[in-house]
């Protein structure tokens, strides 16, 4: 018997994403930790039985809900399917997924689109933070031909994080310090936006500027990230890792001309091909932090002007910074294409649409 399933497939940022409204989801009655995986086409790395694209990044689902909490509009509750295992990790959210929230739930009769832009206020459950995305709607509608520089034309969606530090630990420095060592090599551990292990590229041996197939050939490289992450996480009270993408890890360096910093962002345990809005988020405050990694390796003259850009393999985040603290609150342009819209029809053994 195959199960049913209206869906929405989006491309928010720099990941591919399927966006289902939660009550469609749970009315088929079935265990989600099963039924996700059968959708993405998991167990298996090219996940061509599937919805995924046989990676991280396109293994990715948004669960959407109108919200009951008082100043939301939107529960967004995040999973990160992955391909070659089919676990289904609840603990992280995604940036990325985030900036098609607001027009998936526009077009589903969630939130009712005002004559030129929407603000959506959306809770992001995984991890208890708030988030506005603004998204225009000149017609009261969403559209998706809007021509932005450079890219196919899409929606811009402008998302303001606030909220959001704690949200895996209970704390921005889950240690208690700014850094630490493990295995002779400084870190940071800090969680804001996403929970992460931030090392010096320099301390493991690269620029930090390698692209991403260099960095993913190095194989001695990954295996030793690999190790200072799961030690770092043991530091950080999160206990046994190996079957979660938190924390996240990334590699800084100097930013050159064209940024404040230069990040390598891992998704766990290989080099993201751009980078994480979350990731970006958590530089930006650790930038602001005495005595952390990411302190030592932002240029100084930027990182107290209100922007904060990051250098990736793809090209730049730029971010808008203000407050400070935990009152801090960070603003970043995405885009979203809406790519599938439908039926999806799975058996726990597989999917066909």
């Amino acid at each position: 018997m195959l199960i049913s399933i209206p869906a929405m497939m989006m491309r928010g940022g720099t990941s591919r994403g399927m966006y289902f409204v939660k009550s469609e989801l749970t009315a088929t009655g079935a265990d989600l930790d099963r039924l996700l995986p059968a959708l993405m086409g998991s167990p298996g790395r090219d996940q061509v039985d599937g919805l995924g694209g046989g990676s991280s990044t396109t293994s990715k689902v948004a669960i959407v809900s109108r919200s009951e909490h008082s100043g939301v509009d939107i529960d967004y509750l995040f999973a990160q399917v992955n391909p070659v295992s089919g676990k289904v990790d609840w603990r992280p959210t995604c940036g990325n997924v985030l900036a098609g929230i607001a027009p998936f739930a526009i077009e589903r009769g969630m939130v009712d689109a005002g004559p030129e832009q929407t603000d959506v206020r959306v809770r992001l459950v995984n991890t208890d933070a708030r988030a506005v995305c603004t998204v225009p709607t000149p017609d009261g509608s969403v559209r998706y031909d809007i021509d932005e520089p450079g890219a196919l034309p899409a929606t811009p969606v402008q998302v303001s994080f606030g909220d959001f530090v704690g949200g895996s630990t209970g704390r921005l420095l889950p240690t208690g310090s700014p850094s630490d060592f493990v295995d002779g090599t400084e870190f940071s551990a800090v969680d804001a936006g996403v929970c992460a292990v931030i090392i010096r590229a320099a301390d493991v041996g690269i620029r930090g500027d390698e692209t991403q197939s260099e960095i993913n050939a190095n194989s001695i490289l990954l295996q030793r990230i690999s190790s200072i992450r799961a030690k770092a996480a043991d530091l950080m009270g999160m206990g046994d890792v190996r079957d979660s993408v938190l924390p996240k890890v990334m590699l800084v360096s100097d930013g050159g001309a064209a940024a404040d910093i230069t990040s390598r962002y891992f998704v766990p345990d290989t080099c993201h091909p751009a980078h994480a809005v979350s990731g970006g988020v958590c530089l930006a405050i650790a930038a602001r932090t005495p005595g952390t990694v990411v302190a030592s390796q932002a240029r100084e003259v930027r990182t107290d002007s209100g922007k904060f850009t990051v250098a990736h393999p793809s090209g730049t985040i730029e971010l808008g910074i203000t407050g400070a603290g935990i009152a801090t609150n960070v603003t970043v342009g995405r885009t979203t294409r809406k790519l599938f819209d439908g039926q999806v029809f799975a058996t726990l053994h597989g999917v066909a649409c």
